[in-house]
């Protein structure tokens, strides 16, 4: 085998499980057709999942000062995303070229070997290994080979064709264009601002001068371009819609898309896995799409890691589809409903109404946020009435016995963590066997608030995507049951 494990595709997707990958120790190769990174940023910040993410992985410092904001929105209808329980806000102004940038080194530090300018052609799934042929470099043929191969090459993912992945859906219905531009003064303009002929959205990137805009014209047939539009079709359509001419700004970059919704109907095929774009594509809503991706990763790596180290059975993978395929399912509802609510005419003008009225209760902004941000994200880890079972672990401060530390940064290392906040004895017995796979921290809470439901626990089990699959009170004989199901059968037993 030439790796572990083959990723095809070095967006944030892949990269980011690239660095899942290594921080288990598992070697990956990743590929990517295109010898640089374009520079382009159609992914613009992050959710506040994400951003909890890459914390509990010790990344978000990499990506220096970020703005960030609880101002938010639901299909251009405000929501207070600060009714949210994080200790983050969403970052909003962050390019995708600079999220690319950090994962790439963060990965090449691990020890990825990312080889750009290497195209992915076809795979053949063996049964034992999967085979894979790649263009490099002046069209040299390369056959790799590696027990699995994960894609994470986009909406029009050669993986997923190759090996006949289902992708229902429906097709694009319309054609949008999105475009960084400099040398013009735009006002900011929200998602979902409406006129006559279409939608429009501008705003700041930062402070380098430059203002996206998104526009929409109504009537605007889907096209199956092979090159990007050009910027005077941007400038034009703008012009037409708002009666403002911007074809004197310079552009750095142009795009177009549409609100085609797809999703698999597995995410896994014997040997061969889907994340991010590759497995499902929507209408670019509340900035998920990227961030749904790099989750997608963070969710699989750990996982195909324990199955390559032995150490979890491969029918683990099988909760990879079933844990993410909901998600996507949610996905898939929330954009489409968004779409509806700021692509539509005056005809949908009376539901924006009801809904902005709905929004100004706690409870509907709660769930609407929790939606977007990922942060309702509840997976079915097994019996038990713990309020936070299945959800991802608050951050949580904590005095160990030698200094100060989180459940966040406890997170680091990519393993599960056994978090004792009662100094029980029988507990760590419990765990003794599977001390080689997770790590077992003694340590006192400190700042939690009263009636939190982390006030009342005396014990977690936290697994290394930062999911809660056990706690405590409960009985401490579902922890073995607990540790065995995401870790794989004791040690002491297998010996």
């Amino acid at each position: 085998m030439d790796a572990s494990v083959i990723v095809a595709g070095a967006g944030p997707t892949g990269l980011m499980l690239a660095g899942e990958l290594r921080l288990a120790g598992v070697d990956v190769i990743v590929l990517d057709r295109l010898a640089e990174r374009t520079g382009e940023s159609r992914g613009l910040g992050f959710t506040t999942r994400t951003m909890e993410v890459f914390d509990q992985r010790g990344l978000l410092h990499r990506l220096g000062d970020m703005g960030t904001s609880n101002a938010g929105h639901f299909g251009g209808l405000p929501v207070d995303f600060g009714v949210l329980d994080s200790v983050h806000q969403a970052a909003k102004t962050v390019p995708q070229s600079d999220t690319e940038t950090m994962l790439e080194g963060w990965a090449r530090e691990l020890g990825a070997d990312i080889r750009r300018g290497h195209e992915l052609v076809t795979l053949h799934d063996h049964g034992d290994h999967v085979e894979a042929e790649v263009r490099g470099p002046e069209d040299e043929k390369i056959r790799l080979t590696a027990p699995y191969l994960v894609g994470c090459d986009g909406g029009r993912s050669t993986v997923r064709k190759a090996v006949g992945f289902d992708f229902p859906g429906t097709a694009a219905t319309m054609e949008m264009y999105l475009a960084d531009i400099k040398g013009v003064d735009l006002k900011p303009r929200l998602i979902g601002e409406t006129h006559p002929g279409g939608m429009v959205m501008s705003g700041p990137l930062g402070d380098r001068g430059v203002t996206r805009i998104i526009v929409c014209e109504r009537g605007t047939p889907p096209r199956r371009r092979t090159e990007p539009p050009s910027y005077a079709e941007v400038a034009a359509a703008w012009q037409r819609i708002t009666g403002i001419d911007i074809s004197h700004a310079e552009h750095e970059w142009v795009s177009a898309f549409g609100d085609a919704t797809r999703l698999v109907t597995e995410y896994r095929r014997g040997r061969v896995l889907l994340a991010g774009d590759a497995a499902h594509i929507h209408l670019p809503a509340g900035g998920q799409g990227m961030n749904t991706g790099i989750q997608d990763a963070v969710n699989l790596g750990w996982k195909l890691a324990a199955v390559l180290r032995g150490t979890a059975s491969e029918s683990l993978l099988d909760s990879y589809h079933s844990e993410r395929h909901a998600v996507g399912e949610r996905l898939m509802m929330n954009t489409k409903a968004q779409g509806l609510l700021f692509l539509s005419g005056a005809e949908v003008q009376p539901l924006r109404d009801v809904l902005a009225e709905l929004i100004r209760y706690e409870e509907v902004s709660r769930h609407l946020a929790g939606m977007v941000s990922g942060l309702e994200i509840r997976y079915d880890v097994g019996p038990g009435s713990h309020p936070l079972l299945g959800l991802r672990m608050p951050h949580l401060e904590l005095v160990g016995e030698r200094r100060k530390t989180s459940s966040t940064e406890l997170l680091h290392a990519g393993r599960g963590l056994l978090l004792d906040l009662e100094d029980n004895a029988v507990l760590r017995e419990r765990a003794v066997g599977w001390l080689d796979r997770v790590d077992l921290v003694t340590a006192v809470p400190h700042g939690v608030p009263a009636g939190s439901p982390l006030s009342r626990t005396s014990a977690f089990l936290v697994r290394p995507d930062g999911h809660v699959a056990w706690a405590a009170p409960g009985s401490h004989h579902a922890l073995p049951m607990a540790l065995e199901r995401w870790f794989g059968p004791s040690r002491i037993q297998q010996s």
